[in-house]
Order: C-alpha cells, then sequence, then structure tokens
C-alpha cells in the first residue's frame, strides 16, 4: 500500500512563504497526476493545483500567480511553493496521487499537514 508523507507546513504570517513537500513511500510505475487540496476552517474541501504526467499544470483561481506547483518524478515527490500567503489560505492541505493500476486509476491521499496565515 502506497503511502504518502507530507510536510512543510507551519504558521506564517500575511505576505510570507511556505512550501509543501509531499512523498511516496515506495516507487509507482504510472502516476496520471499529481495534486493537492485544502479542507478549510469552513470544512470545505479545494482543489489548489494540479500537475500531470506531461507537466501540465492547473490551478484554482484563488491561488494563480502565487502558488507553483512542481514534481520530480524519479523521486516520486510533489512540491506547493506558495508566496504571498493570505489569511484565507489557512487551511489544512493534502497532497493526491492519482496512480494508473491496470485500466483502474486509484486516488491515494496523505495524512495532511496544516497551514496558517495569521498576522
Amino acid at each position: 500500500q502506497v503511502q504518502l508523507v507530507e510536510s512543510g507546513g507551519g504558521v506564517v504570517q500575511p505576505g510570507e512563504s511556505l512550501r509543501l513537500y509531499c512523498a511516496a513511500s515506495d516507487s509507482i510505475v504510472s502516476v496520471a497526476e499529481r495534486g493537492w487540496y485544502r479542507l478549510t476552517p469552513a470544512n470545505e474541501r479545494e482543489l489548489v493545483a494540479t500537475v500531470d504526467s506531461n507537466g501540465f499544470t492547473h490551478y484554482a483561481d484563488s491561488v494563480k500567480g502565487r502558488f507553483t506547483i512542481s514534481r520530480d518524478g524519479a523521486k516520486n515527490t510533489v512540491y506547493l511553493q506558495m508566496n504571498s500567503l493570505k489569511p484565507e489560505d489557512t487551511a489544512v492541505y493534502y497532497c493526491n496521487f492519482v496512480v494508473r493500476i491496470g485500466a483502474e486509476l486509484h486516488d491515494y491521499w496523505g495524512q495532511g499537514t496544516q497551514v496558517t496565515v495569521s498576522s
């Protein structure tokens, strides 16, 4: 069973930066997509950013221009660089791998890392 381990969350002030990391515990041959989602204090799950196997990225409108998603396929990792953080970015951030196994796609999730933006 693949496990995703996240790190990099914390408490920062508005305008500051954080970098989130997510690594898979085992080597995964076919990752169709990697992404970051967040669960807000209002208990709403939001897509933050995704990157597919071709390197194409997608961002939520609320983070465009401030966040950057990247991946290292050889290391089975995904990163989220978060700049110019705002209080509304406060949430628990989860990484997600969509893995192709045969003809099926399977979702794997990290345990979540808390990001708090507060003055």
